[in-house]
């Protein structure tokens, strides 16, 4: 085995198998030489090779996010570490670790006018949990050691991206058989999130409203015993409002919140003004619901997280810094029923939605919506779905998915910038089939994505094409524009085809509506490569088609 020279590259290398960071996802560069020799060159490290630095990164961000364990990226010098911020930024807000591994000049080369030598300590500090700036010398070692030890136990500790600076004087590729040195592992703290404070207040609040709303964002799959999601289905004084991301589900929870919600009048929705809102998981996605609860707020406003609690309805009251299961074991057993029609009205609004759900599904035209309905009803069971932002998104929130399907998108920044590298790095470390949807912008803006060879062979991509970003044509506004059609819905006569060939994918296209069901049966067998169905809409109908669903549904 070889190892560089270089001591900072011993520290991180042997850091790194202590803290058991073990999956190093690296773009090749030649100041992070002694990096990549300290990884490749360790039989103890998983290595991947990702030209795109910024496809790198959110490739790096999909396995950690199906690893549940921090991802390091290693890059060179100067701008390649800045194409890492979008899914740094993502990282962070959906509190996913991350370890950011950049190798640097010395510090009498940096900003001199020369190339690659732009200010890289403290990049990322707006959105990032720690950043170890090191220096190069052995008379900085117990320093260094010591910044990178806080910042490696502070991604295990607190789930999201750190940033460590590593600078490299030359020569960068010396080599020797043997570690000169052993650095000492500070090991992680591993905080206890059990509730102290005292809940009478909050329990006196909570057992006599009799409306209560519980809104669930993002979650992981299984984040929330089942014993609990059933003890307040049953409460009637609860509705329970969830998300496609939120990967919860009882038949008395209500998945679809704008389906619910849009078609409601004043009246209607000074109805379901909760008292209570209690809130758990990450970013929601409904920006309806977002704008009801700003409107008609609720007196109490309690979030439950063990790191943050964002003010996102404006009324805020308290944030429980522990555990969704630890919360609900807690507090639970203490709550009493109280007497309510809320649950039960709503559940009646709810079953009409659904039937007339069903009813406009069969009558509309060939759309973005029909294609969803269609994709929904064939997907297999047991997979996990992606999905890219924006639309994709959005339309995946107006249908009942099966509970064996898991389901993850970005919400974090809700960026559309690498939601496919997202979902091949998820692919590469799930054991499960994954299957992504997303929209053609997305899908183009990211199709570096696959410039990657480790895409599974039951990795499948369905991309809807309608010929640009079909969603803006759903805001106010002229829609018949030079203007509108150039800078806001983009539009573009581009295709998956070429791309899928370039990169030895398979590829096949639906451009009517007739052919739809036949070609995604057969794209959901099992095939010997990884997979692109493309799915031809048209531009102009989308818009009314969705607009007029929230009438239809009322």
């Amino acid at each position: 085995m070889k190892y560089s020279n270089k001591l900072l590259s011993q520290t991180i290398t042997e850091l790194c198998i202590a803290k058991k960071i073990t999956t190093v996802i690296i773009s090749p560069g030649s100041r992070n030489a002694p990096l990549i020799i300290g990884f490749t060159e360790n039989p103890k490290f998983k290595c991947y090779s990702i030209v795109d630095e910024r496809s790198a990164a959110f490739f790096a961000l999909g396995m950690a996010q199906q690893l549940q364990k921090p991802v390091a990226l290693v890059c060179s010098s100067g701008s390649a570490l800045l194409n890492y911020y979008p899914a740094i930024a993502e990282a962070f807000y959906s509190d996913i670790p991350l370890v950011i591994l950049s190798a640097d000049r010395p510090e009498d080369l940096i900003n001199i006018g020369d190339g690659q030598t732009i200010i890289q300590e403290n990049v990322f500090e707006n959105h990032i949990l720690e950043s170890a700036n090191c220096m190069e010398g052995d008379a900085f070692h117990d320093f260094n050691e010591e910044i990178i030890n806080l910042a490696l136990n502070k991604t295990i500790e607190f789930q999201g991206p750190v940033h460590i600076n590593i600078p490299f004087s030359e020569p960068l590729y010396e080599v020797i058989s043997e570690a000169t040195i052993h650095p000492k592992n500070n090991p992680p703290t591993i905080e206890n999130y059990s509730i102290t404070e005292d809940l009478s207040e909050f329990l006196k609040d909570w057992n006599t409203a009799k409306k209560k709303i519980i809104l669930i964002g993002v979650m992981l799959p299984n984040n929330i015993e089942q014993r609990f999601l059933n003890q307040l289905a049953e409460d009637e004084s609860v509705i329970v409002l969830t998300e496609t991301t939120s990967n919860l589900h009882h038949d008395n929870f209500f998945p679809s919140i704008d389906q619910l919600i849009a078609p409601l009048t004043e009246k209607e929705f000074e109805k379901l003004q909760p008292e209570i809102l209690l809130t758990f998981g990450g970013m929601i996605v409904s920006k309806k619901v977002k704008a009801f609860l700003r409107k008609y707020s609720p007196k109490q406003h309690w979030h439950v997280d063990t790191k943050k609690a964002f003010d996102t309805y404006f009324c805020l009251n308290h944030h429980f810094k522990t555990s969704s299961n630890e919360f609900l074991k807690t507090f639970l057993p203490k709550t009493e029923a109280v007497k309510s029609d809320f649950q039960k009205e709503w559940l009646k609004v709810k079953e009409h939605r659904l039937v007339q759900h069903t009813k406009y599904v069969e009558q509309i035209p060939y759309s973005d919506f029909k294609a969803f309905s269609e994709i929904v009803e064939t997907l297999p069971n047991n997979i996990q779905l992606q999905l890219s932002n924006s639309a994709t998104i959005r339309y995946a929130q107006l249908f009942e998915l099966d509970k064996s399907i898991e389901m993850f998108c970005n919400r974090g920044t809700s960026g559309i910038d690498g939601c496919t590298s997202t979902a091949i790095g998820a692919a590469v470390a799930s054991d499960k089939p994954i299957v992504f949807i997303s929209g053609d912008l997305s899908f183009l803006y990211d199709s570096n994505a696959l410039w990657n060879n480790y895409i599974p062979a039951n990795f499948k991509i369905i991309i809807i094409n309608n010929g640009g970003g079909g969603i803006f044509r759903i805001l106010p506004g002229e829609k018949d524009s030079d203007n509108f059609n150039t800078y806001f819905e983009t539009k573009h006569h581009l295709t998956a085809a070429h791309l899928a060939t370039m990169y030895g994918l398979e590829y096949n296209s639906v451009v009517e509506e007739i052919e739809l069901k036949d070609k995604l049966t057969v794209f959901f067998n099992t095939s010997e490569k990884p997979s692109i169905l493309e799915i031809f809409t048209p531009s102009k109908v989308n818009d009314k088609v969705l607009l007029e669903y929230f009438k239809f549904t009322k």
